[in-house]
């Protein structure tokens, strides 16, 4: 391995054992709770919702053990795991989603101490209840030591941009936390639910219109020290962003030409402080995500354990890339990561 460049998957989700089962307690099947079945091979199990199946899983999604020996196997350094998408509540009581939340995050905070290392893990807040989700913000830095932290496209029905959401992320700029966007578990954008339209266009839709609220709604104006980062490379947004800077450029008050070429300029330098993971399937992909990002922007997501393709796909896509002259290099596969989440190779 000492010749190989360190390798960090910054995209990967672990449902945790041992959380309340929130169903019980409330008689609300919304809670999404991890039943073990032998049937479905050694360790796998089923993510539920009261008696609705959400998906079934691999032993990798909720044992360490597993998960650490299939990092050992693909030679993947480190990982960083997040919350699975169902379980980031924006719809419960704050109260009830707040401890629940708090629960996960004490997990997930142990698997990671006890990993040696190799995992680090971002946490998740009430994003429904500012007051609570900054107070948990702080907890999960400073207490549990996580990594950052994952929210949704959108919560509570709230772009991202929204004024109410200030709170959080003036505190998030402040203390320098590393934010992963993710979308939900289920695409809010697409008309056609289901597979394959909800998603492959509904979850990329929800991205973009994350990434035009940090940019084009002013979050990163008025926070300009935000560190955030994209899952599935910022969605559909790489390839809208043209369109919505020349709107913005043309609806920016009787200004010159000269003028609104400036606006356009500040608008990409805004969208180059973001990061993006590079899990979109294709090399050509690749290369816009290094137009409008940046080769330093660009990380190695896998999305681990969820799709069967595991860490090599998106490392093929990588490697093609690097190949065909995209200006990508081997730091997306680590060093970029390590930069985004603030740490050094030996921290």
């Amino acid at each position: 391995m000492a010749d190989t460049p360190l390798t960090v998957d910054v995209h990967a989700h672990h449902f945790p054992t041992g959380l309340p089962d929130f169903a019980a307690r409330t008689g609300d099947g919304r809670w999404p709770r991890l039943e073990r079945d032998g049937g479905l091979g050694e360790g796998g199990a089923r993510i539920m919702r009261g008696d609705d199946l959400f998906r079934k899983v691999s032993a990798a999604c909720h044992d360490p053990a597993i998960r650490l020996a299939e990092l050992d196997a693909a030679g993947v350094d480190r990982q960083v795991i997040s919350p699975v998408p169902i379980t980031l509540i924006d719809w419960a009581p704050p109260a009830d989603a707040d401890e629940f939340l708090r629960s996960q995050n004490d997990r997930l905070a142990e698997i990671a101490a006890d990993s040696g290392g190799r995992l680090l893990a971002l946490g998740a807040v009430p994003l429904h209840d500012t007051d609570l989700a900054v107070a948990e913000l702080a907890r999960l830095r400073g207490d549990l030591g996580m990594a950052g932290v994952e929210i949704t496209a959108m919560t509570g029905g709230r772009e991202l941009d929204d004024t109410e959401l200030d709170p959080f992320w003036a505190a998030a700029a402040a203390e320098q936390v590393p934010v992963f966007v993710h979308p939900a578990h289920q695409a809010v954008t697409t008309r056609r639910p289901g597979m394959p339209y909800e998603f492959g266009i509904g979850m990329l839709t929800d991205t973009a219109l994350a990434a035009a609220a940090l940019v084009y709604g002013g979050v990163l104006d008025r926070h300009p020290n935000l560190r955030i980062a994209l899952a599935h490379g910022c969605g559909a947004f790489p390839w809208v962003h043209p369109r919505l800077r020349y709107l913005a450029m043309r609806t920016s008050g009787d200004i010159g030409h000269e003028e609104a070429r400036s606006v356009g300029n500040a608008l990409d330098d805004l969208v180059r402080s973001l990061w993006v993971d590079c899990l979109v399937f294709d090399p050509a992909n690749v290369s816009l995500l290094v137009e409008r990002f940046g080769a330093d922007h660009v990380l190695y997501g896998t999305d681990h354990p969820f799709l069967p393709e595991g860490f090599d796909g998106p490392r093929e896509v990588i490697a093609e890339a690097i190949g065909a002259g995209s200006g990508l290099d081997e730091r997306c596969l680590g060093a970029n990561a390590l930069d985004f989440l603030g740490l050094s190779p030996t921290s």
